[in-house]
């Protein structure tokens, strides 16, 4: 691999975990597109969509632990949603990951082009109407309910190849969980599944005659690049207009799925 082959690979880390840090997006879902259109397919099967989303999920880990440390420090964490969400999480982490790697590489891009799509639609409605929040002082949601959704989350985000904040915040909020509260209890489930689902994602990669060592090569110099455009996107959040900011991001991505499945 090429110096240029690095840098360019570190540029769509630092792109995503920028954008991440503006608009409270996960990585994946401007990673994988990005991947997918600059080093794309030798197959109709698109075999290469599997390296692409076991990269991902590496740097899911990086960027989603970062953000739970501030998170924790800030004291934003609950204990019990997180002892509620982390397990559930994880099992539907290692179960959408288990369907993944059972199916093609063409059809995880077409529900992930369809995802993105649908989080398009999702950030139109909320520009127009917003989600309400919740007093702080709200108890958390009845323990039964934050499993429903770790699970619901993690399975859809093994088999995506995502973290799952882009979904996880979302639901949270409709069990009337503060913001602020599902955002942290997101980045901490979110850092410890990912663990688990890019692991298993690692083991299954040999399977399909994929190797583990191109993904490395791809995770590394994201993961770094990631790093630094998180940090940079966290301080831009502060000084622009986030919904408007969302739905253009949202546009663009619906954009790029176009162009990832044609």
């Amino acid at each position: 691999m090429s110096m240029i082959e690095i840098l360019l690979r570190a540029l769509v880390g630092l792109v995503a975990g920028g954008v991440g840090g503006l608009a409270g997006l996960g990585g994946s879902i401007i990673m994988i597109p990005a991947l997918a259109m600059f080093w794309g397919y030798s197959d109709e099967e698109k075999t290469e969509q599997h390296i692409y989303m076991a990269a991902a999920m590496v740097v899911n880990v990086v960027v989603a632990l970062s953000s739970s440390v501030l998170h924790q420090k800030k004291g934003a964490a609950r204990r019990d949603v997180l002892m509620a969400l982390i397990p559930s999480m994880a099992g539907g982490m290692i179960l959408g990951v288990f369907l993944s790697s059972e199916s093609k590489g063409s059809w995880s891009l077409y529900a992930f082009a369809g995802f993105i799509w649908l989080y398009c639609i999702y950030n139109v409605i909320t520009t127009i109407k917003k989600i309400p929040d919740y007093p702080e002082s709200n108890t958390s949601p009845t323990g039964w309910k934050m499993v429903m959704v770790g699970l619901i989350v993690g399975t859809i985000s093994g088999y995506l190849g995502i973290g799952g904040g882009i979904l996880l915040v979302p639901l949270l909020s409709l069990t009337k969980l503060p913001l602020r509260h599902a955002i942290a209890g997101s980045a901490g489930a979110m850092w410890i599944s990912s663990i688990i689902g890019a692991s298993m994602k690692f083991y299954t990669l040999p399977g399909l005659g994929l190797s583990v060592v191109d993904a490395l090569y791809f995770a590394l110099p994201m993961g770094a690049g990631a790093l630094v455009g998180a940090y940079l996107g966290a301080m831009l959040a502060h000084k622009l207009r986030l919904p408007h900011l969302k739905l253009i991001i949202a546009l663009i991505l619906a954009v790029a799925s176009v162009k990832m499945i044609s």
